[in-house]
């Protein structure tokens, strides 16, 4: 059902008992316009979809480049440059990227918030990340640019990349509040990163069995000079691009939209942002709480991902067409598991999945470390284990965070929500390398400590779950005083 004016023909179908209540003492009051609202029914079916398009296109983006493809083809021995140094030199570029985001992130979705301009931003963020993703094509190993040229080329789009992808999904996860009532927001939430799995596995699959796998793919393209993986991009560009379309043809209507705001600078954007903080300590701290131990959690989460294909390669052996096989099979599973969690999270709450998901992929992180040695059976079980929970998680915690967000915060809110996302971005790389390094030491020279970095992965997650659990329940937290 699509929200219809009520009869009196209020704006956003208020019940005209409000502004009667409200005739003798002034304008409606904020309480009551939002009860109102919440009052509305759900958005239509088409709406949901469209906006769930969206998740479904960023497996483009997500999966094909940051994750299982573009930058396994980075970083492979002998491509660009040897192995270790395109590790660094990618990590390099992801924090640069990372400090971008934390710091532009927030003002990012408030200024979008305050001038109603939620759709027209992400669509020119998705956008931008089409011509990141399109540009990748010309990272060629043989380019005029030489070798390290190109590497660098590819890092700098794969971080500009990471940068507008991070500003659209501010945008786009804002929407989620004028799609879903409190009763249906986690299945809604989970239903969006559900079709971003399944989404992947189509893409994958594509990419496989029609450029990466065979020896000449579709239109005769091969593997030379990165062929496979740069024609790849290009397909993954226009998957994202389509599948963005339908929410900005068909987005949700905007609960409430403020249109009294006058036009500020950046350095006024900063002073509003440093004003929610402030007003999040003093209002609800365990929201600052939760948004600290979210930044850690889901580090370790993307790191599980960033480094998933590595770990395969490197120390398990997996070539790089099983790399995107059992990222296929992650992705089948994580969709699954997300989408069948969905309505658990509406039944159990958001905190309880996001602290039981963490202490399962700890002890299947530690697993991964422990049993490596009996080769890629381990991984395959135990590595798929991990990826059941990392969707719930990010599921759970979009929905933990949309419970508590004021009407018409959303974009705001969110968006500092991606800044202490990013603001630990380099943890997880940080924590990967140390760990490497402390195996290598105990190990001695000449023997590969390489798994040592699974255990990096792992104290970034648990970390995360100390961190989450003075955190109170969604229902503490609405109202909660400072005290």
């Amino acid at each position: 059902m699509t929200s219809t004016p009520s009869p009196s023909g209020d704006k956003h179908g208020l019940d005209g008992s409000i502004l009667a209540k409200n005739a003798l003492s002034g304008p409606p009051r904020l309480e009551d316009i939002e009860s109102a609202i919440e009052e509305e029914p759900p958005a239509s079916r088409s709406k949901i979809v469209s906006w769930a398009s969206w998740d479904w296109g960023s497996a483009a983006f997500n999966a094909v480049a940051t994750s299982f493809v573009f930058t396994v083809y980075l970083t492979s021995d002998g491509m660009f440059t040897d192995k270790t140094t395109a590790n660094q030199y990618l990590s390099w570029g992801m924090v640069a990227a990372g400090i971008l985001i934390a710091l532009l992130a927030p003002i990012t979705g408030q200024r979008a918030d305050r001038a109603g301009k939620g759709v027209r931003m992400l669509g020119a963020f998705s956008f931008l990340v089409f011509v990141c993703l399109a540009l990748m094509f010309f990272v060629a190993p043989d380019s005029p640019l030489g070798p390290i040229g190109a590497l660098w080329l590819g890092i700098g789009l794969l971080g500009a990349g990471n940068v507008f992808f991070e500003f659209g999904s501010v945008n786009y996860n804002a929407m989620l509040n004028d799609i879903s009532t409190p009763k249906n927001r986690g299945a809604i939430s989970g239903f969006g990163w559900g079709a971003g799995y399944i989404g992947g596995i189509v893409l994958l699959l594509f990419l496989y069995f029609g450029f990466i796998n065979p020896e000449v793919g579709l239109f005769g393209v091969t593997g030379e000079n990165g062929l496979d993986v740069r024609v790849s991009m290009l397909i993954a560009a226009g998957w994202f691009g389509l599948f963005a379309i339908p929410v900005l043809v068909n987005p949700p209507k905007k609960r409430v939209v403020r249109h009294d705001i006058p036009h500020e600078s950046i350095v006024d954007s900063y002073k509003k942002l440093f004003a929610t903080v402030a007003s999040l300590w003093r209002e609800s701290r365990n929201t600052l709480k939760f948004l600290i131990a979210s930044a850690v959690f889901r580090d370790g989460l993307a790191g599980v991902f960033t480094f998933g294909g590595v770990i395969a390669g490197s120390v398990f052996g997996f070539s790089a067409g099983e790399v995107i096989i059992f990222a296929v099979a992650a992705n089948v599973v994580a969709g699954i598991a997300t989408m069948a969690f969905g309505p658990l999270d509406d039944r159990w709450g958001s905190r309880r999945i996001i602290m039981i998901s963490l202490c399962l992929m700890i002890a299947a992180g530690l697993g991964v470390f422990f049993l490596y040695r009996y080769g890629a059976t381990t991984f395959w079980v135990l590595g798929l284990a991990l990826t059941i929970f990392v969707g719930p998680v990010q599921s759970a915690s979009r929905t933990f965070l949309a419970n508590v967000i004021p009407k018409g915060r959303e974009g705001e809110v969110f968006g500092l929500y991606a800044t202490t996302g990013r603001a630990v971005s380099f943890l997880a790389p940080m924590m990967y390398g140390l760990a490497i390094a402390l195996g290598a030491r105990i190990l001695g020279d000449g023997v590969d400590a390489t798994h040592w970095g699974i255990l990096g992965i792992v104290v970034v997650i648990a970390l995360g779950l100390v961190l989450m659990i003075p955190v109170k329940s969604q229902k503490a937290l609405i109202g909660e005083s400072a005290s």
